[in-house]
């Protein structure tokens, strides 16, 4: 049975890819800030299928102390998923608060980077595959993503640096980039369950499942095939959008 590790675990993607995973006989080690939300998942699912591991990824002591403290039968992680991270705050860049912007940099970069560099000795040495939860906003700026969007195209960009580092090592490398995803992201940004509801309705959004398919499906490829980078979006939504300021 092959051990995949899920950071933000506690909903939406990661959540669901620990689900999927676990479906398709796969152990997981379930991370994530909510402690009785990993609990309760892993009462659902099997003490013996997830083990779920409460930190906070922004805290460098809690995340070695979690890794430290994995039990025997999740120690050897097949499959590292980077899909913690978060978006706050919609300002434009010029009344942005500095605060979110840390917060950003913190979960989105610093948090993804040291926790793939801790794990990637295991995953060299059982040439075990990674994938990496970055976003369209790396690829396709819009007003207010400012650090958000910045961080994100590190994701995307960091993710197929480590392919070529990790070039003959039999480790596979993925960077999963998607378009509009219902599930808590805008609420967390913005604080308010109308302002999500207004931005997903009548798109048909994509799903936390459906990214998790993804996941599972790139995981469980032969190992002899690599998955660059996918860029899905719901069929509502595209990538056009250029404007232009006027002078009077």
């Amino acid at each position: 049975m092959k051990t995949a590790f899920v950071s933000g675990a506690t909903s939406g993607i990661g959540e669901a890819t620990v689900r999927a995973l676990v479906a398709g006989g796969w152990r997981c080690v379930a991370t994530g800030r909510r402690k009785e939300r990993l609990d309760t998942l892993a009462a659902e699912l099997g003490a013996g299928k997830v083990h779920p591991a409460a930190f906070d990824v922004t805290d460098a002591q809690a995340m070695d102390a979690a890794l430290a403290g994995l039990p025997e039968g999740f120690r050897a992680i097949d499959l590292l998923v980077n899909n913690a991270g978060g978006a706050h705050g919609l300002s434009n860049a010029q009344d942005a608060d500095l605060a979110n912007w840390q917060r950003m940099i913190d979960t989105n970069v610093t948090a993804m980077v040291r926790l793939t560099r801790l794990l990637l000795p295991g995953l060299i040495a059982r040439k075990g595959a990674i994938v990496t939860i970055g976003s369209v906003a790396g690829n396709y700026i819009y007003p207010g993503g400012n650090v958000y969007a910045g961080s994100k195209a590190f994701a995307n960009h960091f993710t197929l640096a480590l392919r070529a580092d990790l070039h003959g090592t039999g480790v596979r490398v993925t960077s999963i980039e998607p378009g509009m995803v219902e599930t808590e992201f805008t609420l967390v940004r913005t604080g308010s369950q109308q302002a999500s509801d207004d931005l997903y309705r009548g798109v048909n959004p994509m799903t936390a499942e459906d990214i998790a398919m993804m996941i599972k499906w790139v995981a469980e490829l032969p190992p002899h095939l690599n998955i660059n980078r996918l860029e899905p979006m719901p069929v509502n939504q595209d990538f056009a959008g250029f404007r232009v300021a006027r002078e009077n």
